[in-house]
């Protein structure tokens, strides 16, 4: 590692701990060079897959986008911050579980309505009108049909 003072191209590892939440390593450095000490980090760098969107282009996956997508659809909800970070996690860690370097937006967007099936319903069809670009009244009866309870046969 360069140092910071005096640009010298090799320093000395002095201590290195882990930190509190085992996220990172922080080490104490010194430059043989000037003899001044400096600390570095080391984290690990995970890296989303790009999108491909339906018309082709890539574009950096937003992790924005995904969670103001999902807040909007449960806006006005009863359903707790906790669970929607939650359910943005899920999606995250599945997305960078596939091992893809490029994921199609569908993808995302089937990830999403899985999670906001199970977080509320009315968010679910909400999210599935633009989703899948509702045109009638059908296709909301249609999206509704999916989540409603099937009712027992009667005898």
């Amino acid at each position: 590692m360069r140092c910071p003072f005096c640009d010298h191209e090799d320093t000395q590892v002095i201590d290195s701990r882990v930190s509190d939440d085992g996220d990172s390593v922080r080490r104490r450095r010194r430059c043989p060079s000037c003899d001044k000490r400096f600390t570095t980090y080391e984290r690990i760098e995970l890296s989303m897959p790009a999108v491909v969107k339906k018309n082709g282009s890539r574009v950096e996956f937003d992790g924005e986008k995904l969670s103001s997508s999902l807040k909007l659809a449960l806006r006005k909800r009863p359903v707790a911050a906790e669970q929607v970070e939650a359910a943005i996690h899920r999606i995250e860690e599945k997305l960078m579980s596939l091992g893809l370097r490029e994921v199609p937006s569908e993808k995302i967007g089937e990830l999403v309505m899985r999670e906001l099936r199970k977080l509320d319903k009315v968010a679910y069809v909400r999210f599935a009108s633009v989703y899948r670009s509702f045109e009638d009244v059908d296709d909301f009866a249609d999206a509704i049909r999916e989540v409603r309870p099937r009712k027992a046969p009667r005898r």
